[in-house]
């Protein structure tokens, strides 16, 4: 079911909903939006209540006038869990939705059961991917959007997955054309800015996933492994022959480790 969130400050943003139990949330990645997760919705509607928020700026959702920042985000997903009124929420995010789902356990630790990184990290930019990122803004500014995307969406997948599942790359590229250049220039600056957030994994008491690409070109799997013995309860899957965007390239095994990772959160949960 699409829903609108009723918000002064995010308005004519949407969400979907569906499943029942448990609240679990995915928030998809930068250039992404909800439809990220067909694969993940579709199975975990079984078990739980899933949401999949459109990020201000995609999908449906029209982006706010404030400057884009990860605690911007952060609160966009309280306004969500508040207008459900879901007290405890298994938080799951994908890349940027990693980044996402640490400004949200920094900031609204009480309302999680749990979060997720998937395929995104806690360190923030180094200067050389500051940098990476200023010329992408550059090139999206002076009308390059789609040259700037067809070269990123295919670098997110493994050399097997591109020659095995052409049709899950063409899908993602598909849905990232919809987004708005100055949505993508929005977020690309929030990515730069954003902080270190390794204090979020070592500080907080919730379990924590990590799912992780051997062959993810964007987020290293070996600093995966080192922030994943950061928090005191971790869940680790690391997944051969996967880049950056396992939900499409592995769905059916991702779908198990998330329904893992929420079945054991449940039946472990802190009161």
């Amino acid at each position: 079911m699409n829903t609108l969130l009723h918000s002064t400050r995010f308005q004519q943003c949407y969400y979907t909903k569906t499943g029942a139990g448990p609240s679990v949330m995915l928030l998809h990645g930068f250039g992404e939006s909800s439809a990220i997760f067909k694969h993940q919705s579709a199975f975990l509607q079984q078990y739980y209540t899933v949401l999949l928020p459109d990020l201000p700026g995609t999908g449906r959702s029209a982006l706010p006038p404030e400057e884009m920042t990860m605690e911007l985000l952060a609160d966009f997903v309280h306004e969500i869990l508040l207008q459900e009124e879901a007290e405890g929420t298994i938080l799951l995010g994908h890349s940027m939705g990693g980044y996402a789902a640490l400004a949200f356990a920094e900031k609204y630790e009480h309302q999680l059961l749990a979060f997720g990184l998937l395929h995104s990290t806690a360190y923030a930019d180094d200067e050389a991917k500051k940098e990476n990122r200023r010329k992408s803004v550059k090139l999206i500014n002076n009308g390059g959007k789609e040259v700037f995307l067809n070269a990123m969406i295919p670098n997110l997948y493994s050399d097997l997955s591109k020659h095995e599942h052409p049709e899950e790359v063409q899908y993602h590229l598909t849905i990232t054309h919809k987004i708005t250049s100055e949505s993508l220039v929005a977020y690309t600056n929030a990515m730069i800015c954003r902080k270190e957030m390794t204090p979020v994994l070592k500080n907080n008491l919730l379990p924590v996933l990590f799912v992780i690409g051997k062959d993810d070109n964007v987020v290293p799997y070996r600093d995966m492994l080192l922030q994943s013995t950061l928090p005191g309860r971790s869940s680790v899957a690391l997944f051969e022959n996967v880049g950056h965007s396992s939900m499409l390239e592995c769905p059916q095994k991702v779908n198990d480790v998330l329904n893992n990772f929420c079945k054991y959160v449940l039946q472990n949960k802190i009161a």
